[in-house]
């Protein structure tokens, strides 16, 4: 059995955003990448357990970016997995990232494809049912518990108001979120083992993206906080109605 699980370079959440070049483009000088938390803590961490349990399950890695993401990718490593895949292309659209993913998928023949639900930084949600339509394998998104029997996979989903429990054959791609496995630290093991452990780079195959940024901004800043002595109800409701317009 083979597994691919696709790994994202996202902002460490302290770091501080700013944008460039007419707010185009997002300003990377002094920021602390790190792998996507739903893809490292959730999806990896479960292929990883897998991987424990048959160790004659081959885990494979993918990332799409420049050589700046090799250093998240050596981690990921680090965790677990036999090799990474590199495809050195750098785009912010989800249906070119997902697309070149997918060229990996169908080349390697994977069974099992796995996916954090979204990354912290574009909240996209979408590249997994992207490669899922692009190799034709079915999707179970939001996935809280997974387990494997043979060529069988029972998966656990939140939907609205309660979970539903899938049965479904492979190969199929899954989005994981909180629940489906807990979060792991690499050791020094692992951290030394990842250093020799195969990185390989793929060039991009031609395709087209389907979007670009225009531009970002930043949220507006936060209002001060009013403080509203507690036997001065009139003031609270009055700052509720006509500044808060919460009543």
């Amino acid at each position: 059995m083979k597994i691919l699980v696709c790994i994202s370079k996202t902002p460490d959440t302290t770091s501080k955003i700013a944008f460039k070049e007419g707010n185009t483009k997002f300003e990377e000088a002094g920021v602390q990448w790190i792998i996507n938390p739903y893809d490292e803590w959730y999806a990896l961490v479960r292929a990883i357990e897998l991987k424990e349990k048959d160790a004659s399950i081959m885990l494979h890695l993918v990332t799409a970016g420049g050589a700046d993401c090799d250093p998240v990718i050596r981690k990921a490593l680090a965790l677990g997995g036999d090799e990474a895949i590199r495809i050195n292309a750098e785009n912010s659209d989800s249906y070119y990232i997902a697309a070149q993913i997918a060229e990996v998928a169908k080349q390697g023949s994977y069974d099992l494809v796995l996916t954090g639900k979204e990354t912290i930084d574009y909240n996209g949600s979408s590249v997994g049912a992207f490669i899922s339509e692009l190799i034709d394998a079915p999707y179970v998104s939001l996935a809280t518990k997974f387990e494997l029997n043979g060529t069988t996979a029972t998966i656990t989903r939140e939907i609205e108001g309660g979970e539903e429990t899938d049965e479904v054959l492979l190969p199929v791609v899954v989005s994981c979120q909180k629940g489906v496995a807990e979060q792991r630290i690499p050791n020094m093991r692992g951290i030394m083992a990842a250093r020799t452990k195969p990185l390989k780079v793929t060039e991009p195959a031609a395709i087209d993206a389907m979007t670009s940024i225009a531009s970002y901004e930043l949220p507006p800043p936060k209002a001060g906080v009013k403080l509203v002595a507690a036997d001065n109800v009139a003031e609270l409701v009055r700052l509720l109605h006509e500044e808060a317009k919460a009543i």
